[in-house]
This record gives C-alpha cells, sequence and structure tokens, in this order.
C-alpha cells in the first residue's frame, strides 16, 4: 500500500546540529515519505562542543556532518549562528524573530516542533522561548509541538500528546545520528540509550514497535 502524498510543510527547530536527529528523526524520515516538506532551523554551529580546536574548523566539521545527516533523512536545512549559552540575546541582537518570522510566512507550516522548556540545556530552553515569542508575533498558527533530549521524563501531561509511529523509520533515524561523528562522546553515546528507551516504551503505547512522542503546547 503506496503513502498517501500531501504538499504539507513542517518546521524542526533544532538548537544545535544533531538535536532534530535525537528529538524527531523518525518523525522527519516518515514525514517525507508522506511527502511533506521538512524545513530543520540550526540554531548554532555548537563551536564550544571542541574548545580546543578553532571555531571555524568546528562549525565546518558540524556544518557537514548536518548535511550528511539532512541527506539521509532527505529534510533541508537552515542554519543560524548563535552563539551557545547565550542563545535569547544574540537572537535579539541579530533580530533572528524578523527572520523567523518571515520564514513561517513563506512556507506556511502548519506543525513547528521546538525543544521542551523542561529540558535542563539553556540553549535548549532558550529555543522554546524564542519559538513560543515568535508564535505570539506570527499571522499564522501553526501547531507547536515539543520534543525531549536531556530531560529523561516530561511532566507535560496536561498538554495533548502526538504519537508518531517511527517502526519503519528508527533506522533511518539512526543512520542519521551516526553522521555526527564530532558528537559521539558528548551526546550521541551519552543519549542512546534513552533514545532506545524512549522510541520502545513509546511505540509501546501504539502497539508499534517504535515511535516518537510530542507535546503540542499551541
Amino acid at each position: 500500500m503506496s503513502l498517501k502524498k500531501t504538499s504539507d510543510t513542517v518546521f524542526i527547530f533544532s538548537a544545535h546540529s544533531d538535536d532534530f536527529v535525537l528529538g524527531a528523526g523518525g518523525t522527519v524520515a516518515k514525514y517525507v515519505q508522506e511527502g511533506k516538506k521538512v524545513f530543520v532551523v540550526v540554531f548554532s554551529y555548537g563551536e564550544k562542543s571542541h574548545p580546543w580546536l578553532k571555531h571555524k574548523i568546528v562549525q565546518t566539521m558540524r556544518f557537514q556532518e548536518t548535511l550528511e545527516a539532512s541527506k539521509i533523512l532527505q529534510c533541508k536545512v537552515v542554519f543560524f549562528d548563535l552563539k551557545e549559552f547565550n542563545f535569547y540575546e544574540d537572537a535579539k541582537r541579530k533580530n533572528l524573530q524578523k527572520k523567523l518570522l518571515q520564514f513561517i510566512q513563506r512556507q506556511k507550516p502548519s506543525k513547528i516542533f521546538t525543544h521542551s522548556s523542561e529540558d535542563p540545556h539553556p540553549d535548549h530552553r532558550a529555543v522554546n522561548k524564542i519559538t513560543l515569542e515568535v508564535y505570539e508575533g506570527s499571522s499564522l498558527k501553526p501547531e507547536i509541538l515539543v520534543y525531549s533530549i536531556w530531560n529523561p521524563v516530561s511532566f507535560r501531561t496536561a498538554y495533548p500528546a502526538l504519537y508518531v509511529d517511527c517502526s519503519k523509520t528508527f533506522t533511518t533515524k539512526l543512520q542519521a545520528l551516526r553522521t555526527f561523528r564530532s558528537q559521539r562522546f558528548q551526546a550521541i553515546y551519552p543519549l542512546f540509550l534513552l533514545v532506545l528507551f524512549r522510541a520502545l516504551k513509546e511505540g509501546w503505547h501504539m502497539r508499534k514497535r517504535f515511535a516518537e512522542k510530542f507535546f503540542r503546547i499551541k
């Protein structure tokens, strides 16, 4: 049975280059298979992940890794050069909200996936805050859904949950994760068991093998 094709557009907001794969990689691959256009907005190159290297070298390395991952998932990627641990202030200084509003107006996404405010990483919480401010300033009102990275448990039980069956795309997600060679010890290896546990747990909820879960906050 062939998948139903749709011209729908979806945005994934990702603080760092690997977050969108960790939090929503299976969903990205599934949506693309369904014919949706998926745009990933990466807010930072993450040059501080390797402080012993020059920033330009790290930026190039992480940019190339992200392009490899996006080719595997078949999504499009847009980069912004925000400074780590100073996202919100840097976004204001660079007038990022206006750029995001224009991007939303141009592409008209039905959904925006962004970081959870429960995530302990300050850059992830900053992206959540930026997302909500952009939403309030936009005449278009796409659904806003949040995904988890470093928070092992989410307490957003008052919000509607979206479960996405990723049984056929979870291996694609793992393949995309392997492209982030520079992040193996910083994020990919430490988070792998959590990613697998979540996929199995959410899949069990759907009576599927693997799934990803999101909370719709708007």
